[in-house]
């Protein structure tokens, strides 16, 4: 992991280190995964511009995403099952977060609880939210953030139902794996991984299994959201939300310019421009394609964050360009943690803000804030709200 010098370098090793079926778990999208590579295709059709002779010998990375600074414009986005890239992965990625210093989002799908995850690191991370049916079970997972000393609640609203994931359906997923011969098979060549989950808090879902009845034993992440998740969610679960949560709230999943209106009149501190990874509707626009439209309606009113297809420290100056206040990170961390655990999380951290660092330097501009439209062809200083 030494030598890895990008994202696609720890991809690679996650690649050989991570069973399967977690693996593509992580690095898939859903059907003929169309609106993934859109999600990348579109970052890197983004010309950069390049300007010389501008003293850039004190560059600054820090940025201020509701009210609280941090040293980069980046937060790690809530992966699902990440403990399963690697034992205790929630707890290792918050950890190497803090030291960072940027945020962590633990997702109400991880392995490790919150309370593990506050445990273990005392300190405080953001927490994803999905609405299921049981609305009183939604309820006890904001007390259980509150308690954690969560200050952040992102609310998930792109995943109703869920979009099938052909490498999920042919792979068997399940928390902890089936044992298939071929699963068994692919796990018996991964000592490290079995000796990290072996050692871990939890083996499966973390903030559902024990805690809704029914459901004392779930290892299908497809049983959980046919049978949980609801199909009825609508705004009016946002605003209650947004009247019980205390703290800030921020709406993860939109992609439309109405939609996003709409959360900023039902007073959302700040949305996320995303398409979930290219995992829920395939055939939909990038999420970068979506986001300068975004910015320009609502951009001046709550901030606005970038999700879909970060892989370099370009990707993040060319959203942050287009108006994003800070990029979410996901597959990039989850690779880096496949790869090396804490280590490797901070390394993909490092890879990325020296990039961009690098990005900064050679587009002429000394501070993430001085980032607008004037840095990519065909953007003016306007672009940026």
């Amino acid at each position: 992991m030494k030598t890895a010098a990008c994202i696609d370098d720890l991809r690679a090793i996650a690649q050989r280190r991570v069973p399967r079926a977690f693996y593509d778990y992580a690095a898939s999208g859903s059907y003929s995964e169309q609106t993934l590579r859109a999600n990348r295709a579109d970052l890197e059709a983004i010309i950069l511009k390049q300007r010389v002779l501008v003293d850039v010998s004190a560059r600054d990375l820090s940025t201020t995403v509701l009210g609280k600074k941090l040293a980069a414009p980046l937060i790690l986005a809530p992966v699902g099952l990440l403990g399963m890239q690697h034992g205790d992965g929630e707890i290792l990625a918050a950890r190497a977060a803090n030291e960072a210093g940027i945020p962590y989002t633990l997702s109400t799908m991880s392995i490790g609880s919150i309370e593990h995850v506050a445990e273990a690191t005392g300190k405080p991370f953001w927490f994803q939210l999905y609405v299921i049916r049981d609305r009183n079970f939604s309820k006890q997972l904001m007390d259980r953030a509150l308690k954690a000393q969560v200050d952040t609640l992102v609310l998930t609203v792109d995943l109703q139902v869920l979009g099938q994931r052909h490498r999920d359906v042919h792979n068997g997923l399940t928390v902890p794996p089936e044992f298939r011969i071929k699963n068994v098979i692919d796990i018996a060549t991964k000592p490290a991984w079995i000796w990290s989950v072996l050692k871990a808090k939890s083996w499966t879902f973390g903030n559902i299994s024990g805690h809704v009845p029914g459901m004392e034993n779930v290892n299908s992440l497809s049983k959980w959201t046919q049978d949980q998740f609801d199909p009825a969610l609508n705004w009016k679960d946002v605003e209650w939300i947004k009247k019980y949560w205390p703290g800030k709230l921020i709406i993860k999943g939109i992609l439309d310019v109405d939609d996003a209106k709409m959360a900023v009149e039902l007073g959302a501190d700040g949305i996320v421009v995303s398409n979930h990874g290219g995992r829920q509707l395939d055939g939909t626009s990038s999420s970068i394609r979506m986001l300068p439209r975004v910015v320009a309606a609502v951009g001046q009113q709550t901030e606005i964050l970038f999700d879909g297809g970060i892989r370099t420290g370009a990707d993040i100056e060319r959203a942050l360009a287009l108006g994003a206040k800070a990029c979410m990170i996901g597959r990039a961390y989850a690779w880096g943690l496949g790869a090396g655990g804490q280590q490797g999380v901070a390394k993909a951290i490092d890879i990325l803000k020296k990039e961009l660092s690098v990005t900064m330097a050679l587009t002429g501009v000394a501070k993430v804030s001085e980032i607008d439209g004037h840095v990519i062809e065909g953007g003016t200083a306007q672009t940026k709200a």
